[in-house]
């Protein structure tokens, strides 16, 4: 079962896929040939390929057991850590005046100041988080493909990181978000200079075209934990900045899945010559039950009890996808794209 993952961002909420790749790695037939992450699937990405390397299935399952446990640590990710120890209660004050103003804080807060308003006290959460990882098995030529997408603030073009590209800060850039973390600078190696990065959801959630490399296998595995669908109109200030966030970070994905729907039929109706495009079969864990009752402001602040209710539905979810759909890798899609888009 050769397949390559591709992992969503979403902050807190990113635990899910943690879930999800733990009960993977239970599957001795699993192999998994390169993995594209953004943000929070960045890093399960990094941990991922990291833990392989240094102790195969179980040495990743125990990477990514000290990738959440340091995010937990790292707790609420809209407060800096001087703010915190000044001020203990300020997240739990936001998270209930979120819930019952007729306005939005959060949204209110990201409009009259940013991450900047801080200056030499705002400090990135997340950094103590990247640091950990060895980066010479991160980067290492060996093991899984690995790719991290970040968003190019000045050209609002997608940046896609490989090999010895990625490091603490191409992490950092690739979970930037821009209301809550200051941009990241990384220099661009064509032009020599240094550009700034914000999160890699706004163009690519995952970014799913470096996996159409041809020595990669067609099968990808789509971890979601972006909800495509909700049933129920949003109307609080809350509910709908936060559907215009999921809209905007799952808008690139849906135009790179409508390309492959429409390569795929174009193969199908014999109008492409064979072997001039990949025929990819997709696959997709997803929970958007779950991810329908969360907020958007539970992505940023990573409680213990959350984190262990999205890991223990991402095994769930994981356990059902084997199951059902396992043996369709290597011979057809288990998702059905033009239901997917009707």
């Amino acid at each position: 079962m050769r397949l390559n993952l591709a992992l969503q961002g979403g902050g807190a909420h990113g635990a899910f896929t943690w879930g999800v790749l733990d009960r993977l790695l239970e599957a001795p037939e699993l192999e998994i040939a390169a993995i594209t992450g953004t943000s929070a699937g960045g890093l399960n990405a990094a941990a991922l390929k990291a833990g392989l390397l240094q102790g195969g299935a179980e040495g990743a399952r125990a990477a990514l057991d000290e990738l959440w446990a340091a995010i937990a640590a790292a707790g609420d990710f809209r407060v800096t850590d001087w703010f915190r120890t000044a001020f203990p209660v300020a997240a739990a004050w936001g998270d209930v005046a979120a819930a019952h103003l007729p306005f939005s804080p959060a949204g209110l807060a990201a409009q009259l100041t940013t991450p900047y308003a801080w200056g030499a006290l705002w400090q990135n959460p997340l950094r103590k988080v990247v640091e950990r990882f060895d980066f010479s098995q991160v980067c290492k030529g060996q093991g899984p493909d690995l790719f991290i997408s970040a968003t190019n603030v000045r050209t609002g073009k997608i940046r896609v990181f490989t090999g010895a590209e990625i490091t603490p800060d191409v992490l950092l850039a690739s979970a930037c978000l821009p209301t809550v973390f200051q941009a990241v600078e990384l220099k661009d190696p064509a032009t020599g200079q240094r550009e700034a990065f914000w999160d890699g959801g706004f163009t690519g959630n995952p970014a799913l075209f470096p996996l159409y490399q041809p020595h990669l296998p067609e099968d990808i595995l789509l971890v979601s934990i972006n909800p495509l669908r909700r049933d129920t109109l949003p109307q609080s200030p809350v509910e709908i900045q936060d559907r215009i966030n999921e809209i905007s970070f799952n808008a690139a994905l849906l135009g790179e899945l409508r390309a492959v729907g429409f390569v795929k039929r174009l193969i199908a109706e014999g109008r492409m010559p064979a072997g001039a495009m990949k025929d990819l079969r997709l696959h997709l864990i997803a929970d958007d039950r779950l991810m329908n009752e969360l907020t958007a402001g539970s992505k940023l602040n990573p409680t213990p009890a959350l984190l262990a209710r999205l890991k223990a539905a991402g095994r769930k979810a994981a356990a059902g996808w084997l199951r059902r759909h396992a043996a369709q890798v290597g011979r057809e899609s288990s998702v059905d794209l033009r239901g997917l888009f009707g």
